[in-house]
């Protein structure tokens, strides 16, 4: 049981949170360079900004899962 938990984990769980992750990063630096290209433009500027916000919420929300997940792994790893 304890090789299937590690397997699901290694194969599914964390790969997916990578992604994840790496989809909230490119989200914040697409919100970096929209800011920064729409100097000019107020409307560009505040949805750069808003890119910027939700880049920075999901990069949050990924790390907090990373946590949550870990915790739950090892409590059914300590139930053994």
């Amino acid at each position: 049981m304890d090789q299937l938990i590690n397997k699901i984990f290694d194969n599914a769980v964390w790969p997916f949170m990578a992604l994840l992750s790496a989809l909230a990063m490119l989200l914040f630096i697409y919100g970096i360079v929209e800011f920064i290209a729409g100097a000019d433009s107020e409307e560009k500027r505040k949805t750069g900004k808003s890119h910027l916000i939700w880049g920075i919420v999901g990069l949050f929300v990924m790390a907090s899962f990373s946590g949550i997940i870990a915790l739950i792994k090892n409590f059914v790893e300590s139930l053994r």
